[in-house]
């Protein structure tokens, strides 16, 4: 490599020793927390990789694969550091820190962005800062300029692209963000010392047939453990849409499928995917249909947040185990459409799962497209915000939503046609909570609810919410805010949590009787 610096010394926020032992034992738990960088073959591998254990003195830790990459180091082939979960923390106390990992969420986040991406000054004034004060505060907190953390984000998603699927190379520079195949040869040749066809023919044959015809692609995502994943597929299977989606939690190998539409500028995706656990390995094993292969970054993005696949366990648990040791391996479910999400939250209001999830099924089945997939009972996409808008209150009513819900629901898809609301997890979330509870028949739990899964802020709290305020043994908003108070900034997990509590005087949980709404 010959690019061994200063640069590539261990971070002062990063325990060599502990980094060490984690590696040594091959502990999940740290997975995507920190890199190794192995000065004797100048690659970087992730605290999982199973290759021999290298000297401790060849050693040098990152907390970003960024950083090991500034430094000179190229990914490991083995690992692959791309199927690593997103460092994702969080903090209410350092206000540049807060800052520099909010641009960081937002160079992560591929829906915040259209074709053009992120750029820093861009991303600057999305915050609200200069582009100097940005990249002064980027650099001081990951130890990488913005816009070498994008480029590390995007080669490690053609990476991933390269190594999982035989899609085109034009078809891999696009979907990673590149805006030609020439830039995209030069950046992998110049940081990974290859181009990228001789990592495909050096790497094992893709597991999916992406290009043939009726092909599908399949990638692998790590997550770290403990995870429910019988918890979380359970939550999707009950609420389940018929024709959207098939969940299946309590198979060997839990697995759910459903539709997708991804709508990037003027273009529109449509298609399927399909997901199953490998718990022991700490993976999930995804498979998307061709049709989404040209925005399958996006869909990767879309399915870690609906999973919660980049939560951290370790950093979760420390503030909530002693109120709710039993939820140790509960994750958050996110959603991969934030308009659907809202559109479900609507509908579930003050009712049962059971009739909610009626609503649901009639309005998809009266309003959404219909779609040919290989998985029997996914032919249907949700309701696009066009359709939603152009429906009659006679049509709507007479699938049984009532007035207040309509005027509801035309709002709310006319605000996210019109571009005044977007819902995702690159979104502003004080502004987006506003904009919500500004729009009728949305009120604070509503609102905080779409944030908790859609915009995957883990500090929300739908204090009024009676099933929590029952868990917490308490009788007002008010007291279970300040009962909240002390989990902060990880409340959407405490509330997941608090549901999941048995009922004072019970051995029910809250969710029993909880609404809809209610991840049961």
């Amino acid at each position: 490599m010959g690019r061994m610096s200063p640069a590539a010394a261990t971070p002062a926020t990063l325990e060599s020793d502990a980094c060490y032992l984690a590696m040594k034992a091959h502990d999940a738990r740290f997975d995507g927390s920190f890199f190794t960088g192995v000065t004797s073959t100048g690659v970087y591998c992730r605290p999982v990789c199973r290759v021999k254990l290298p000297r401790r003195e060849n050693c040098r830790f990152f907390q970003h694969a960024a950083q090991a990459e500034a430094a000179g180091f190229r990914p490991c082939l083995r690992c692959r550091p791309e199927l690593a979960p997103r460092a994702a923390s969080w903090s209410t106390e350092d206000a540049s820190r807060i800052l520099a990992l909010q641009a960081a969420r937002l160079i992560d986040e591929p829906d915040a962005w259209d074709e053009d991406g992120p750029g820093a000054a861009r991303i600057a004034a999305r915050l609200g800062v200069s582009d100097r004060h940005l990249r002064r505060i980027f650099e001081a907190q990951f130890g990488v300029s913005p816009l070498q953390y994008l480029q590390t984000r995007r080669l490690l998603a053609a990476k991933q692209l390269i190594a999982d699927t035989r899609l085109p190379m034009t078809q891999v520079a696009l979907a990673s963000g590149f805006a030609s195949v020439r830039r995209f040869n030069a950046a992998f040749v110049s940081h990974y010392g290859l181009n990228p066809s001789a990592l495909r023919r050096a790497g094992p044959s893709a597991g999916g047939d992406a290009g043939g015809a009726g092909g599908a692609v399949h990638v692998r995502l790590g997550f770290r453990p403990p995870y429910d994943a019988q918890a979380m597929l359970g939550f999707f299977a009950r609420r389940a849409l018929a024709g959207v989606e098939v969940a299946d939690p309590d198979a060997g190998a839990p697995q759910l499928a459903r539709t997708l539409r991804v709508v990037q500028g003027e273009q529109v995706h449509a298609g399927w995917l399909r997901l199953r656990f490998d718990v022991a390995r700490e993976q999930l094993l995804l498979q998307v249909g061709e049709s989404l292969a040209a925005v399958l970054p996006t869909v990767i993005s879309r399915v870690r947040a609906m999973l919660d696949l980049d939560a951290d366990p370790m950093a979760i648990n420390a503030a909530l185990h002693a109120s709710f040791p039993q939820g140790d391996g509960l994750r958050v479910p996110g959603t991969v459409d934030g308009f659907e999400l809202a559109v479900r939250a609507v509908l579930g209001q003050q009712i049962t799962v059971a009739a909610a999830r009626t609503l649901r099924s009639r309005l998809v089945q009266a309003l959404g497209e219909p779609i040919s997939t290989p998985i029997p009972g996914l032919d249907r996409l949700f309701p696009t915000p066009a359709a939603i808008a152009g429906a009659s209150g006679d049509l709507l009513g007479s699938l049984g939503i009532v007035r207040q819900r309509q005027a509801a629901l035309a709002s709310l898809a006319r605000a996210a046609m019109e571009g005044q609301l977007t819902l995702h997890a690159g979104a502003d979330v004080p502004a987006t909570l506003a904009a919500l509870q500004a729009l009728p028949g949305i009120g604070d739990w509503t609102a905080q609810y779409i944030a908790m899964r859609a915009l995957r802020w883990p500090d929300a709290f739908p204090a009024g919410d009676v099933a929590l305020q029952k868990a917490l043994r308490v009788t007002t908003a008010r007291a279970a805010a300040e009962a909240s108070q002390a989990w902060r900034p990880w409340r959407s997990y405490a509330v997941l949590r608090a549901w999941h509590s048995p009922l004072p005087g019970s051995g029910s949980p809250a969710a029993a009787a909880a609404p809809d709404n209610v991840p049961a």
